[in-house]
């Protein structure tokens, strides 16, 4: 039999090396899904459209390859604006496959018919919609080189329904479509233009369509502007060093960007994505204090991130310092603030080629360093202190101490909430590079559960630790289900503390009322259990390294777990809302 439009689909994914496709079953796509499966792709099957995306996002992050989703059409499509924002805003390479009405009745009222390309079109590199069968290879081959290119990011391919079975039953199905067939001139003129649409549509034969192999792209940059960055930092007696998420584009370089990071013997904060990239305890690491060090650096550094609200829109750095931005994004490299060096290119090159140019002698900034290790371990002392502080239940600061003493060097971290997460960064010290997940620059809840399907499948030797607030539990606990029927052991940990607690912090204070901030202390370990995960409870403090234990053994043993933490009240992050 002809290879079907879905078939093609199939074989062309696996040519580009990808392993797990990530669905919610609709009737627009079903060939795909067969033709993935057929292809030997593992299709995972979740219960909400945005989580594929978001599964399928982390999986790009974590090994380089466009993640793929595969949705329904309508609804489907509709459903993943949000997570297509997000990968948008990260930077994340990832192919979206949805599904349409019939090319013959598009726009004539079918079911779930709608315009899916202006509605995604602001939210992706690029959106396309498949007119005919020779258009199924380059079209995919095209996004997939599209969504790696330059800034990565989410491109859309809509594939009508009639294009993704094999044209022989298409044909049989319009034939069949009317009942017998009338002889008059307006029928056969309907019929004439029917079957002259229908060989439009399937002009190519498939079977003799081959893929092309996925291209590397690699993004170069200015070697002269690197020379001027030498000269700038042999001059400098306070640098700094910031390294976001855009450095970690290519995780098989992690490791060479680490040892190049750590070479050039310049303090560095690493955030987003790049958290995790030296390991639990590099010397040249500052984890605290980082409008403080800002302010006092002569240079600063910042590699793949902008001058956003996380650098006080660039106000946040010395006035007087020399700033060097290097980004992929021109449009970012120069946002609220212009740097006195901007270098457009992929910072993991630009930081492995700078550490390959001797520019200076190893212990020149010994004092500066020593300076910041000090107020980074003043800063640990108060943050020790207040985790011995008793609360009613558990004292959060105090749980993720217990949780960090217990990863091991193979975990990842899945970050997904606002106060309990915003905790956690404080103190849990990711253990390798691309060993932290989280949103990103928008800032979204309900990235978790797909985040952790898609980091587990990728690293199943991996543990996998979803670190939920127990309002961003709401957005995906459901994936639990997907968990259990496909053998995804993550340990879903649920800071309970009955808040949206980090919008209250601020507006009751402010404004004296903390009217849609309150929820209850719900039992969302039995929510867990009823979806045939295992589910603990942990409501005081002797139970908390026993849980964490008792996770971490069935984890281990293919089950997945979630730790439903009943938290106590703290001022850790009092005054932490982002303007």
């Amino acid at each position: 039999m002809e290879l079907s439009g879905g078939e093609a689909i199939g074989r062309i994914l696996k040519e580009y090396h990808v392993s797990h496709v990530f669905t919610l079953s609709g009737g627009h796509i079903s060939p795909i899904l067969v033709g993935c499966k057929k292809n030997g792709i593992h299709v995972v099957d979740v219960r909400d459209e945005g989580n594929a995306v978001f599964a399928a996002d982390a999986t790009a992050r974590i090994t380089g390859i466009p993640g793929v989703a595969v949705v329904t059409a309508g609804p489907g499509v509709t459903n993943t604006i949000t997570a297509l924002k997000n990968a948008q805003m990260a930077q994340s390479p990832l192919v979206l496959l949805g599904g349409a009405a019939a090319t013959v009745i598009k726009g004539r009222g079918s079911l779930q018919d709608i315009d899916q390309i202006s509605l995604v079109k602001s939210t992706v590199k690029f959106a396309v919609s498949i007119n005919q069968n020779c258009d199924i290879v380059p079209a995919i081959e095209h996004a997939f080189r599209k969504a790696r290119s330059g800034v990565p990011g989410p491109v859309f391919v809509e594939c009508p329904i009639d294009l993704l079975y094999d044209e022989a039953l298409v044909r049989s199905w319009y034939e069949s479509s009317g009942n017998k067939p009338s002889k008059g001139l307006k029928s056969r003129v309907f019929q004439f233009y029917l079957n002259r649409h229908l060989d439009k549509i399937f002009e190519c034969t498939l079977d003799t369509m081959e893929p092309e192999p996925p291209e590397e792209t690699v993004s170069k940059h200015d070697t002269g502007k690197l020379e001027k960055a030498l000269r700038l930092l042999a001059g400098a007696e306070k640098p700094v060093l910031l390294v976001g998420s855009q450095a970690m584009l290519y995780p098989d370089r992690a490791d060479d960007l680490a040892r190049s990071v750590s070479s050039l013997n310049i303090p560095v904060f690493l955030t987003g994505m790049a958290r995790g990239l030296l390991g639990p305890s590099s010397s040249f690491q500052i984890r605290h204090h980082r409008k403080k060090a800002l302010k006092a650096a002569d240079v600063v550094i910042i590699a793949g991130m902008p001058c956003d609200f996380r650098l006080g829109y660039g106000r946040a750095i010395n006035s007087a310092a020399t700033l060097i931005s290097v980004n992929r994004n021109k449009k970012d490299l120069t946002m609220n603030r212009k740097p006195d060096l901007g270098i457009l290119g992929d910072p993991c090159g630009f930081l492995c080629d700078l550490s390959d140019r001797p520019f200076t002698k190893p212990d020149a900034w010994r004092q500066w360093l020593a300076t910041l290790q000090e107020s980074d371990k003043e800063r640990e002392a108060e943050i020790d202190n207040m985790a011995a502080e008793p609360t009613e239940l558990i004292n959060p600061l105090a749980f993720f101490k217990e949780m960090d003493a217990v990863l091991d060097d193979n975990s990842i971290l899945v970050a997904d909430g606002g106060d309990f997460v915003g905790t956690s960064s404080y103190i849990l010290r990711p253990r390798k590079p691309l060993s932290w997940l989280d949103p990103g620059v928008f800032g979204t809840l309900g990235v978790g559960g797909g985040f952790a399907m898609g980091a587990k499948l990728m690293k199943p030797e991996s543990e996998v630790w979803l670190i939920y607030g127990d309002g961003s539990a709401g957005y995906s606990l459901q994936e639990f289900d997907t968990m259990v029927r496909h053998g995804i052991p993550v340990i879903g940990v649920v800071g309970n503390d009955a808040s949206w607690a980090q919008i209250a912090r601020d507006q009751v204070d402010v404004l004296g009322d903390d009217v849609a901030t309150v929820l209850r202390r719900s039992d969302y370990h039995l929510v867990a259990e009823g979806f045939g995960a295992k589910g603990l409870l942990v409501k005081a403090p002797d139970q908390v390294r026993p849980a964490l234990e008792t996770a971490k053994e069935l984890a281990g043993k293919g089950i997945p777990v979630l730790i439903n933490v009943h938290l106590g009240r703290t001022d850790f992050r009092k005054g932490s809302i982002s303007m």
